[in-house]
């Protein structure tokens, strides 16, 4: 009873982000793992207790699913999801960088470097006419300025930065679509 207690006050406090599904542990999701997964990401605080029921399970067989999705890495971590606005982060923005050549050392180089930044929520490396593309998020449009213009393009190998500030969210969706 207490571990049960245990894992539904941790459930309260946090979210789901559910990311890289394997394909070895897609194989092995069910039509129960998949219904838990999907209610989870709409409410990480769900009570194990009120989960089974929501599935059909007994709370020990919920439990255990719940246990073997965290172990296998399908559920990667619970966290908070907050509001940027709420914390005076005002600004948002996609910010495109090439970088000038594209050896290793550059490249590492300017990721351990962007890693150090708070104002980059998230950084993808990306196919086509540009290297990265950072999400972010900063308190006002000065310091966006002064992290684009004196932070960003002096980071090792920057060549070019073209930024879009976000006027408007249309969807934000933490969730992830799950297979049938």
């Amino acid at each position: 009873m207490h571990y049960e207690n245990t894992k539904s006050h941790l459930a309260h406090i946090f979210t789901i982000y559910i990311e890289n599904i394997g394909d070895s542990m897609q194989d092995g999701l069910d039509r129960i793992d998949r219904h838990m997964l999907e209610i989870l990401q709409r409410n990480g605080r769900m009570p194990v207790v009120e989960l089974a029921e929501r599935v059909a399970l007994s709370a020990t067989a919920c439990q255990r699913r719940l246990k073997k999705l965290e172990d296998s890495g399908v559920i990667q971590r619970y966290a908070a999801i907050l509001d940027p606005v709420a914390l005076g982060q005002q600004i948002h923005a996609f910010v495109r960088v090439s970088i000038e050549r594209q050896s290793q050392d550059v490249t590492e180089a300017f990721e351990r470097a962007i890693r150090e930044r708070p104002e980059v929520r998230a950084c993808y490396v990306m196919t086509g006419d540009l290297d990265f593309l950072l999400q972010v998020c900063t308190p006002d449009l000065q310091a966006f300025a002064e992290f684009s213009m004196k932070v960003l393009i002096g980071l090792p190998g920057v060549k070019d930065v073209r930024s879009s500030l976000v006027l408007e969210a249309i969807k934000q969706d933490q969730g992830y679509a799950l297979p049938p």
